[in-house]
């Protein structure tokens, strides 16, 4: 396996499992905790926490090398990224599901997260090894990676949803992945992208 190869695997390995981590630790109640401040209730305060600590964290990691912090970056964070927004990757994934569990009901939201964690991340991985035929979409993917990601969101939005919502969900999220949304002239993140498509399809499946 090349370096790149290898890179990309555990990448995408860590964000499936980090996706499935945050949906069992929500199921379970160890994460989910709102506060009451000054009379303000703070919902999934636990989770803004972290997203929080992440951007201090990226922070200090572009002016010093915090053990172990900066080893876990260097092996799971992109070069370009590592110079530029150190952690973006995962602050970002955590976002994403704090936008999730606050819009949408916590079935459609936990949905959303394993679209992310599952349907994002396979295609990812199947696209680089085994796409050939580029997607017309994007200069960049390839469309047997958008299938393979879309059987995987399918599965895991399917433990949350009914069939038909799952199938509009993972559908919805992976058309949303390929076609690389911008915003200005930044591509908008993968990982607020895919989670927020993925509940407004269901959303609107509902509606109807």
């Amino acid at each position: 396996m090349s370096e790149v190869n290898k890179f990309e695997w555990d990448r995408q390995l860590f964000h499936i499992f980090l996706g499935i981590g945050i949906v069992l630790s929500l199921m379970y109640g160890i994460l989910g905790y709102d506060i009451t401040v000054l009379g303000i209730t703070i919902r999934y305060a636990d989770i803004l926490g972290i997203i929080i600590l992440g951007f201090l964290l990226s922070y200090l990691s572009k002016k010093i090398k915090i053990p172990v912090i900066y080893q876990l970056l260097q092996k799971l964070e992109r070069s370009e990224e590592l110079k530029r927004f150190p952690g973006k990757g995962t602050i970002f994934y955590f976002i994403g599901v704090l936008v999730s569990l606050m819009i949408f009901p916590k079935d459609i939201a936990m949905a959303s997260i394993m679209v992310l964690a599952l349907g994002d991340s396979v295609s990812h991985l199947y696209g680089l090894h085994y796409g050939k035929i580029k997607h017309p979409l994007s200069k960049t993917k390839f469309l047997e990676g958008t299938i393979a990601g879309f059987i995987a969101g399918f599965i895991g939005a399917f433990v949350f949803l009914p069939w038909h919502e799952a199938f509009f969900a993972s559908l919805a999220a992976m058309i949303a992945e390929s076609a690389e949304i911008n915003a200005g002239m930044q591509q908008v993140d993968d990982n607020l992208v895919v989670p927020f498509v993925a509940g407004a399809a269901v959303w609107v499946v509902r509606l109807f």
